[in-house]
């Protein structure tokens, strides 16, 4: 099989997927943590401002999850179909949420009555928690496994993703998402608004490290296949390492008011924590529950190499623009948030 750079292109495309979504995760989980804290500001300003703060960046944040949606289906079109398919509804539910958040922002501002704005407020509030949640919801059945036949095709029942552990790994990903949201705030307002947030940015650490801890340990218990490659290969212990120092690092931080670099570090803890479980499943994608024989792998389901090839060099094209815009839309808009006739 053809490398490069000693990897093969299954693998190579398999870090560009999860590349494709940790980036996601790092940029959408921040403002969809702000979301996920709306309500908590009870001023009409406060809650522009918070809403402002995410305004620019949001919708070009989203644009992440839809290339990786691409890269998914055109590098490993089996996965795309079984996993759309076992996960259908909270998938339609996410779509349907998307929807809300986006119409909540853009619609709160263009009548001045309170009803009208505090209906959107508490569309915008949930439906960046439930797009959260039923992101950790998904994360955790491919981490567990779902029921998948031999064809690929989902033997299980429609309420099978509701299961202990899903639900585990679902309330995690949305304190860790509010964590993330609450330090971005902190660099984006001032005043009294800030003074408020620096009580949330601590009280949501703790509701994330609780959840870490009873995830990490729900994990070990009931997802043991993820430590396999662990016990094979020592060396990669300094990655959970690093982890828990990443996370140590922004209650550090927090302690210190440099919200900046503890925004740095509950990026990077976002980024290990999909890392540790990249590492745990490889080579595997999706894990069958009725037999290993029908485990998804990088080499099963992945596309021919000619279009994984081809496809690989529109990623190293592609990509970098995407980095590119996306570093140049946070530079344009940096500094703390000032409302004026033009914000929402």
């Amino acid at each position: 099989m053809e490398t490069i750079l000693g990897l093969d292109l299954p693998t190579w495309w398999f870090l560009v997927v999860g590349g494709l979504f940790s980036g996601y995760a790092i940029l959408d989980g921040f403002d969809l943590g702000a979301g996920a804290l709306h309500l908590f500001f009870n001023k009409e300003e406060s809650r522009r401002i918070v809403l402002n703060a995410v305004g620019p960046v949001w919708d070009g944040n989203e644009v992440w999850i839809v290339i990786g949606g691409g890269a998914l289906f055109a590098g490993f079109p089996l996965v795309y179909a079984s996993v759309f398919s076992a996960f259908y509804i909270p998938f339609m539910l996410f779509l349907v949420m998307l929807i809300f958040r986006a119409i909540s922002i853009e619609f709160r501002s263009k009548e001045p009555m309170h009803w009208w704005r505090q209906l959107w407020d508490i569309n915008y509030c949930i439906s960046s928690i439930m797009i959260a949640f039923l992101l950790g919801l998904v994360l955790g059945n491919v981490i567990q496994g779902i029921p998948i036949d031999q064809n690929g095709d989902f033997t299980g029942s429609w309420l099978a993703f509701i299961n202990p552990y899903a639900c585990i790994v679902a309330v995690t990903t949305v304190a860790l998402f509010m964590m993330h949201g609450a330090i971005y705030l902190t660099m984006k307002t001032e005043n009294r608004l800030y003074a408020k947030l620096t009580i949330l940015v601590k009280n949501t650490t703790i509701f994330f490290v609780i959840c870490y801890a009873v995830t990490t340990l729900a994990t070990l218990l009931y997802a043991t296949h993820l430590s396999e490659d662990f016990k094979q290969h020592p060396q990669l212990f300094s990655i959970p390492l690093v982890a828990i120092l990443s996370v140590a690092n922004i209650t550090r931080q927090i302690t210190k008011r440099k919200y900046r670099f503890a925004f740095i570090s509950s990026s990077v803890t976002v980024s290990l924590l999909l890392i540790l479980i990249a590492i745990g499943l490889y080579p595997n994608i999706v894990i069958s529950t009725v037999s290993p024989a029908y485990n998804l792998t990088v080499y099963k389901a992945a596309s021919s190499a000619k279009s994984l090839k081809i496809m690989l060099l529109f990623a190293v094209i592609g990509v970098p623009l995407v980095v590119t815009y996306t570093t140049f839309v946070f530079w344009t808009f940096r500094g703390k948030v000032k409302l004026d006739e033009h914000s929402y």
